[in-house]
Order: C-alpha cells, then sequence, then structure tokens
C-alpha cells in the first residue's frame, strides 16, 4: 500500500502508484477544481506526476501565493511565448521566468518591438487562453529534446539541453495538439482556463544569459493576478510608484544625481548631503546611548586580510581590487567587519570588557552588474551603518533581543510601522564547519523566540559567514524593502585570530554579531523618499521652512526671520525674488518645501508670519515668536508624519 500523509497529519492509502489529482479528486470535488500543483516532500510537482512512494503532500490551490506563480509561470512559458511565435513566426525563445509579482519572457525577434506592439501581444494572447486548451507535459530524453528543438530552430533551448546534465526526464510542455511545445521545470496549469487576468507592462533589452558578449534579446514583462479587481489595484499601485520614484523627486527636490562617470556612485547635492548628515547624527545619538563606540578603519587594505577573513574567495567577485606598483595587492572593502576585528584585538583582553560594541558609518564598494543598478536603490559605493558585537555566547540572547528593540524603535521614527522580522540560515556557499553553523543557527533562534518576536523562516538566505536575521520594511503603498540585519558569526573571530581571557583563566574566540539597520544609508533613503512620496517629516527635511516675499518691503523682514530660524538650528532659506506669490508658492511645494511662510506688509507690521503647509491650501496667520516655537517643539518631538 501506497500512504500519502496531508498537512493536517491524516494519511491516505492508495494501492498503486497515483497523481495529484486523483489525491486531490480522493478528499473532494470542490478541491479538485482548485488544484493546479502539487508538492510532494517540499518540491513542487505537475497534478499529473505519478506518485509510487510513500510521500508527505499538499494541494497547490489557485487561490494560493504558490498557485499564482504557477498561474503567472505558464501565462509567461505557454501563453506569451506562443503569442510571441504565433505573430513572428522566425522569433527564438529563450527563458521565461516569474518575478515578484509578474513575470517575464526573453526573445530573439527580428524586428525591435516597443510598447506600441504591447496591445497586439495581450490581444493574441486572449485568444490563446480562450481557445481553453489543456496543457499537456511529456518526458524526453536528451536525444529526443535535442532533436525536437533543432527541428524547431531553437537555438536558445538547444544550448540549454546540450550544456544540461541531464541525461533523462527533460520536461516538455504542450496545449493540446497545436503544435506549440517549450522547455521548461514547471509545474504548470492543467488547463489555459484557470488563466485570471493579465497585462503587458514594459519591454527592453537584455542579454542572453546576462552577458553582454552574447546576443541582445528582446525582453517583455507583465503582470497576473487572479481577477480583475486585484489586476486594477496592481496597477494603481504602479501608478502611485511612479510617482513616488526617489530619482524624480531626488531631481525635484534638488538632493543628487547619478552621471555615467561614476556608475553606481551618488552626487549629493547640498540639501540631500544635509538629509544624509540628518539620519547620520540621529543613528549616532541612539548608538551612543546604546552603548556603541564609534570607529572609522580604512576603505584600502591587503589582500592577505581579505584572505584570512574569508571575503577574498566567497566575496572575491564582488570585491573591487588593485595591484600598486610595489606588487601589493589591495582591496576596496566590500564589508566592514573585518577592520572592527582588527580594532578588537588592540585592547580587549578580558570577559569583563564584553558585550563591545563599535559602530561605523564606513563607505564600502561593491561590484554590481550594470544592468542591476536602480538610483539609490541598487548602487556599487554606499555608506553602510554598520555595528560590530563582541560578546560571549551567554550575552547572545540579551545582545539580540536589545538589538531588535532598537532596530523597531528607530523604523518607528521613520514612519515604518509594520516590520516583518526573517530568520535566514545556512546559504549553499558559505565558510565555517557545519558544526560551528549548528551553534551560529542554534543560538539566534533561541535568542530569537526570547524576544517573542514573531518570524518567518527564509531558507538559504543567510551571510556565507553566520545565519542572520533579516528586518524587511512594508512601505504605504505595500511593498516590501529588507534593510536591516543582524548576524551571528562564530567564523571571523577565529579566523581572524580574535580572542579574550575568559573567566577561567583560559583564551577564548568572542562570539561576533554583525548588526545594521538602515543598512545602505543611501538605499534608505530612496526607500524613505518613496515611503512618504517626498513629503518627508519636518525633523528630516533638509530646508523645513522657506520663507517668501509678497513686495520688495518685505526683503530685509525675511532676511531677519531666517537669521532667527537658523539661531535654533532650524535650516531655512529666503526667496526674495521679484515674482508673484503664487509663483513662488508653485515652485516651493513642487521641491517639496515642508512649511513656506509668506510676509508682506501686514506681517511686518503684526510681527507675524503666515504659514502654509506642504499638501495644503489652508493657510494661518500667527506671531512669528509663536511660529518658530512651534516649529522647534515639532523637531524636537520627532514625528514621523
Amino acid at each position: 500500500m501506497l500512504t500519502i500523509r496531508l498537512p493536517d497529519g491524516s494519511e491516505k492509502q492508495f494501492k498503486e502508484p497515483t497523481t495529484g489529482i486523483e489525491i486531490a479528486e480522493s478528499i473532494g470535488s470542490n478541491l479538485a477544481k482548485a488544484a493546479v500543483a502539487i508538492e510532494i516532500d517540499g518540491e513542487q510537482h505537475d497534478l499529473t506526476d505519478q506518485i509510487s512512494s510513500d510521500a508527505a503532500i499538499s494541494i497547490i490551490t489557485l487561490n494560493s501565493e504558490a498557485g499564482l506563480e504557477i498561474m503567472r509561470h505558464t501565462l509567461t512559458a505557454q501563453v506569451l511565448a506562443r503569442a510571441i511565435k504565433n505573430l513572428y513566426p522566425s522569433s527564438k525563445l529563450a527563458i521565461g521566468p516569474t518575478v515578484e509579482d509578474g513575470f517575464y519572457y526573453d526573445f530573439e525577434v527580428d524586428e525591435m518591438l516597443s510598447i506600441d506592439d504591447l496591445p497586439k501581444i495581450e490581444d493574441e494572447m486572449r485568444k490563446i487562453i480562450d481557445s481553453k486548451h489543456e496543457i499537456i507535459k511529456s518526458y524526453h530524453s536528451k536525444k529526443d529534446a535535442v532533436a525536437l528543438f533543432k527541428k524547431n530552430a531553437e537555438d536558445y533551448k538547444l544550448e540549454i539541453i546540450e550544456n544540461s546534465d541531464q541525461k533523462e526526464n527533460f520536461q516538455i510542455y504542450r496545449q493540446g495538439e497545436t503544435g506549440f511545445i517549450d522547455l521548461c521545470r514547471g509545474p504548470h496549469l492543467t488547463s489555459l482556463k484557470q488563466i485570471g487576468s493579465f497585462k503587458l507592462t514594459k519591454i527592453s533589452g537584455a542579454y542572453w544569459r546576462g552577458d553582454s558578449k552574447n546576443q541582445m534579446l528582446q525582453r517583455i514583462y507583465g503582470t497576473a493576478w487572479l481577477n480583475n479587481k486585484d489586476l486594477k489595484k496592481y496597477l494603481l499601485r504602479l501608478e502611485e510608484a511612479e510617482k513616488r520614484d526617489h530619482r524624480k523627486l531626488g531631481k525635484q527636490m534638488d538632493l543628487f544625481h547619478f552621471q555615467e562617470e561614476a556608475p553606481g556612485a551618488v552626487f549629493w547635492h547640498p540639501k540631500g548631503w544635509r538629509l544624509f548628515q540628518k539620519l547620520i547624527d540621529y543613528m549616532r545619538e541612539k548608538q551612543v546611548n546604546a552603548g556603541y563606540k564609534e570607529v572609522n578603519t580604512p576603505e584600502l587594505m591587503d589582500r592577505s586580510l581579505w584572505e584570512a577573513s574569508g571575503h577574498w574567495e566567497s566575496f572575491g567577485e564582488n570585491m573591487f581590487t588593485s595591484e600598486t606598483v610595489d606588487g601589493r595587492n589591495y582591496a576596496i572593502k566590500p564589508m566592514n567587519c573585518p577592520g572592527h576585528v582588527q580594532v578588537f584585538k588592540q585592547g580587549i583582553t578580558s570577559y569583563r570588557d564584553l558585550p563591545y560594541r563599535l559602530s561605523e558609518f564606513g563607505k564600502v564598494h561593491r561590484y554590481e552588474p550594470s544592468g542591476s543598478l536602480h538610483g539609490m536603490l541598487r548602487v556599487r559605493a554606499f555608506t553602510q551603518d554598520d555595528a560590530h558585537i563582541f560578546c560571549t555566547p551567554e550575552q547572545i540572547t540579551d545582545e539580540t533581543i536589545a538589538v531588535c528593540d532598537l532596530i523597531l524603535d528607530i523604523y518607528k521614527d521613520f514612519g515604518f510601522e509594520d516590520v516583518i522580522i526573517k530568520y535566514a540560515d545556512r546559504p549553499d556557499v558559505r565558510v565555517g564547519e557545519d558544526s560551528v553553523w549548528d551553534n551560529a543557527e542554534n543560538a539566534l533562534i533561541s535568542a530569537l523566540e526570547k524576544t517573542g518576536l514573531k518570524y518567518k523562516h527564509n531558507p538559504g538566505e543567510g551571510a556565507f559567514y553566520g545565519p542572520k536575521l533579516e528586518f524587511v520594511l512594508r512601505d504605504a503603498i505595500g511593498r516590501d524593502w529588507q534593510c536591516g540585519t543582524h548576524q551571528v558569526d562564530l567564523n571571523l573571530p577565529k579566523r581572524l585570530d580574535a580572542s579574550y581571557v575568559g573567566e577561567d583563566g583560559q583564551k577564548h574566540t568572542p562570539v561576533l554579531l554583525h548588526r545594521a539597520i538602515f543598512g545602505s544609508l543611501e538605499r534608505f533613503i530612496g526607500i524613505f523618499i518613496e515611503h512618504h512620496a517626498g513629503n518627508l517629516p519636518l525633523w528630516l527635511s533638509p530646508l523645513p521652512v522657506k520663507v517668501l516675499t509678497i513686495t520688495s518691503k518685505a526683503d530685509d523682514y525675511a532676511k531677519d526671520i531666517v537669521k532667527k530660524l537658523r539661531a535654533v538650528g532650524i535650516e531655512s532659506e529666503c526667496d526674495i525674488r521679484n515674482e508673484k506669490i503664487s509663483y513662488k508658492v508653485r515652485e516651493h511645494s513642487h521641491a517639496k518645501i515642508p512649511i513656506l511662510m509668506t510676509v508682506g506688509d501686514r506681517e511686518i507690521e503684526n510681527e507675524s508670519v503666515t504659514l502654509r503647509r506642504l499638501g495644503s491650501k489652508d493657510q494661518k496667520t500667527m506671531s512669528l515668536k509663536e511660529a518658530i516655537k512651534g516649529i522647534e517643539d515639532e523637531i524636537t518631538a520627532r514625528s514621523s508624519t
């Protein structure tokens, strides 16, 4: 008898090999109708795949996250791919994976496609979906798969097959008797009639296998959802995201820019640099109060240190290196941790000195492919609010609780209340023995559970030197951004020969806790700008107040107001140009200045100002003294709105 274990712990017996659809039907007709795939011992399979040994299974339905992704995968690999082949018969298929909220497919097409071609392609896709063809999978030997795709002149599929170590069971999917075939890992829907609502969103270029030496292909992106309501909701979110794009707002607010001569690096303008420094001042205050000691370590260090730390082997391809005239090989630091270990080794000798917390606003450089660079959200040069805590194994729990409390408290100040914590364990590429990883993972899980915080498991996504906690912020329009991290490292201190004398008089290797809250300041600022749509809280605005004159008679009064504001630490400027006040208001509102102070003859006479807040058409006149006090109080309160 074949024993199938269900998610609720119950079991079903079958006399012979069975399939996912048969199992679903044995449970209930409604489940069979909703089923799109099956998970067998943690791995996704098509509903028609045969199960011939005892297994733990769960049926995947269309209204689940996994089911939605399978629907998107079917849409790109079966519907979009076939539509392109129908419209452009000489085109060649490359790859078509799912991505967050959607999918894409890469094609070689003789003619250059544009955004104007997408409606025509969508129409063809709808015709294909309306056919409601069944999707049929068959298995083929390497020899047969090569023959099939050679016959169809599908060069990219041939390359994938020929370069594979696999000899048998290549999965090829068909749509009824249409003649369309595609090589795919699956799983797929059983029928095209299960596909919901979709839209193609953009088209771009993409090199085959991401290598600029290869053929440039055309990549078509799309999104798909269960129904029109969900699709419209997502498209509205895209529109809102476009309005909030930090690159657009950064230019509008005159904060920063990028240029080709420095790919992946930020040119900070005066106002942008003030914002950057406000974040550092804020974090410095928080860290000092939490017992951190700030240091600064070299950006350029010899290869030998990076070899000893394990970075050269595990992270070398992402490092910028240089060989000098004296023959020494240097690397621009991609991380601050080896430098902090060197500081620790200069003075710490006793367990009584632990925990020892070091922080640094360290500039680091990492190579990112040019195609992946995206404003400040993906850069090559950035500043980390990095910290490293050297402690004993017994101190991991208390330090982890303190770090979690600090991180969540700081995020609240910036208007992020919805934070998801993920636990990420050992990746495939890592340093250190499995026994060391076992200890590190157990210590972090134990500490996390004692905090009482809820968390999700993110398997295989730890750093190459240790497991970690990831803090994911959900922004105002529902997007998730991974920012903060807290990592347990039992490898690096030992590799770099760091030690302390324990209570027993013997040498011990400290535990190293890596901690970042903003992560990258550049990236955090980009996320922060988009979260607030450029309407920054007053205490973080690089220019909280602009004083606007109605007539030239008010010029001296405006200048005096600026002096008084600056005297109490409120950055401000005045606009005394000979322009209409309505023009000035529009211009500075567009630049996202939080408070506009308007002054004219009446305000001079009464020693008052008329205030207008960003986003409001209401105006309020009050005494200058009252206005300055109100602004001071709001900045001191650090309100996130």
